[in-house]
């Protein structure tokens, strides 16, 4: 099932809720899709200023150099910086695996253990004269079972607002629940 939801920023944000099992769930935020007519607009007015400044200096290099720029730089965005998908994969005996999936359609996964996870909570930050909210990993202090030796933020890219992170937290704790009833063998 697919929910529309809208980042800090306001942008509109896509949850996708999938029970794999009763101890496995999936949560993934899709943000918008990269838009070709912002793409050609930024495109457009770079090879235009090159062809202004060609123009000036008669020049061919400062074409060359632009075309170059552009694409290096696109390149470089589509696959570093343009997140298309953030999910989460929950699963009680195991532990959180966060994938992150790029435009270019790179990914980038990290997992963490059940037995490191003391809890999943909802935190807030200020951030330019406003309140937002996130969603971190808390794991446990190998020194202090009490304690807590990192924070783990999630969903960087997207930023979903409190509505979404609630709706994403419920479900990681009914799965955490699951987790603390059965005991984990070291």
């Amino acid at each position: 099932e697919e929910q529309r939801y809208f980042s800090a920023s306001g942008a509109p944000l896509w949850l996708r809720r999938r029970q794999h099992s009763a101890s496995c769930r999936e949560l993934a935020v899709r943000g918008p899709r990269l838009q070709l007519r912002s793409l050609s607009a930024a495109t457009s007015a770079v090879w235009l200023a090159a062809y202004g400044l060609f123009v000036l200096c008669q020049n061919s290099m400062v074409l060359s150099a632009a075309i170059f720029i552009t694409l290096i730089g696109l390149i470089i965005y589509l696959h570093f910086v343009k997140i298309d998908q953030e999910s989460l994969l929950v699963i009680s005996s195991l532990g959180i695996q966060v994938t992150s999936s790029y435009a270019s359609g790179k990914e980038s996964t990290t997992f963490t253990e059940m037995g490191q996870v003391k809890d999943v909570v909802i935190s807030e930050a200020i951030h330019m004269q406003k309140v937002i909210y996130y969603l971190c990993i808390l794991l446990r202090d190998p020194a202090d079972p009490q304690g807590v030796s990192e924070v783990v933020p999630l969903f960087q890219s997207s930023k979903p607002r409190l509505d979404c992170l609630i709706e994403v937290y419920r479900s990681c704790q009914e799965i955490l629940e699951q987790s603390k009833a059965t005991p984990q063998s070291s």
